[in-house]
C-alpha cells in the first residue's frame, strides 16, 4: 500500500493535553493500516499554555488568538496540509486562524453537524455539553441552528457542576464519580426531549461512554479523527483555506475577535 500520496495533517493541541492525545489516538483507531508506513503523518502543537478560552470569552483574561495564530503558521511552516484543533471553545476564534495561514481549516464544529444532520432527522433537539466559553460564544447553538437542530443546553445550575466536572478531569480525574455525574447531565438533557447528545468539549469523551447515555451520544472528537484521516485520504474534497471563504454567505454574523459579543 502506497501512502505517499497523503497529506500531511497539523493538529492545534493542549486545550486540554489528554483531549489532544484522545484525538491522535481516535486517528490512529480510524486509519486502516498494517504497518507504521501507512499511518498519517501528524504534527502536533501540544501548547497547553494558550490563555484559557473560557475567560477570554467571559473578557476575564487575554485573548488566545495570537498563540492559536502562532501555532498555525508554525504547523505550516513545518509542512502541514490542512489544521484540525483538539479544542470545541477555541472554535471562537477560528476566522482568526484561518486568517493567518493559506491551508484549510477543518471544523469540528461542522464535522460534527454533519454528522448530527445524518443521524437525526430536521427538529430534531439535540443535546450539547459544552464549556461555558463555547456556550457563552453560542458556537453549538449557531452550528445546530444551521441545520434546523434545535439545542438543549443545561440549566445555570448544571452547567456549572459541569465546569467542575470538565476542571477535575483537566487535573486527572477520570474517576467513577465523575463518569457518574457526567453521565447523570447527559441524562437530563435525554430528559428535556434530546433526541441526542453531543460531547461538544473534546474533555466529555474521556468520562462518557456511550453505553452510559440513554439517547445516542456524538463525540466530537471522533467525528473530527474519522474525517480528519477521510481528509489526509483524499476520500474527500478539503474545505477552501482562509477565512473570507468560511464567511462566504455568512454576512451579518459577528466577527470571532470578540466571543463574547455573540452572547
Amino acid at each position: 500500500m502506497n501512502r505517499a500520496a497523503d497529506l500531511v495533517v497539523g493538529i492545534l493541541g493542549g486545550m486540554g493535553p489528554a483531549a489532544t492525545v484522545d484525538l491522535v489516538s481516535k486517528i490512529l483507531a480510524a486509519t486502516d493500516a498494517a504497518r507504521d508506513q501507512d499511518h498519517l503523518h501528524l504534527i502536533v502543537d501540544c501548547n497547553p499554555k494558550v490563555p484559557n478560552r473560557n475567560e477570554a470569552v467571559d473578557g476575564t483574561g487575554p485573548s488566545p488568538a495570537p498563540a492559536l495564530v502562532a501555532m498555525a503558521r508554525r504547523l505550516e511552516a513545518a509542512g502541514a496540509d490542512f489544521l484540525v484543533m483538539a479544542c470545541n471553545t477555541a472554535h471562537a476564534w477560528e476566522a482568526e486562524i484561518r486568517a493567518a495561514v493559506g491551508i484549510p481549516f477543518v471544523s469540528i464544529l461542522e464535522e460534527t453537524a454533519r454528522t448530527v444532520a445524518e443521524r437525526v432527522p430536521p427538529g430534531t433537539p439535540c443535546g450539547v455539553l459544552a464549556a461555558h466559553g463555547c456556550r457563552r460564544a453560542r458556537l453549538w447553538e449557531r452550528t445546530l441552528e444551521a441545520i434546523d437542530r434545535p439545542a438543549v443546553v443545561p440549566d445555570e445550575a448544571a452547567q456549572a457542576r459541569f465546569m467542575a466536572l470538565l476542571y477535575r478531569i483537566k487535573a486527572g480525574d477520570l474517576g467513577l464519580q465523575v463518569r457518574a455525574a457526567m453521565a447523570e447531565l447527559a441524562g437530563d438533557l435525554a430528559a428535556r426531549g434530546a433526541g441526542l447528545v453531543i460531547a461538544g468539549c473534546t474533555e466529555v469523551p474521556l468520562v462518557l461512554d456511550p453505553a452510559a447515555c440513554p439517547v445516542p451520544l456524538v463525540d466530537s472528537s471522533a467525528v473530527l479523527a474519522r474525517a480528519t484521516v477521510a481528509y489526509a485520504r483524499r476520500e474527500r474534497p478539503l474545505p477552501p483555506a482562509g477565512a473570507a471563504a468560511h464567511l462566504a454567505g455568512r454576512e451579518g454574523e459577528p466577527r470571532c475577535t470578540s466571543p463574547a459579543s455573540r452572547a
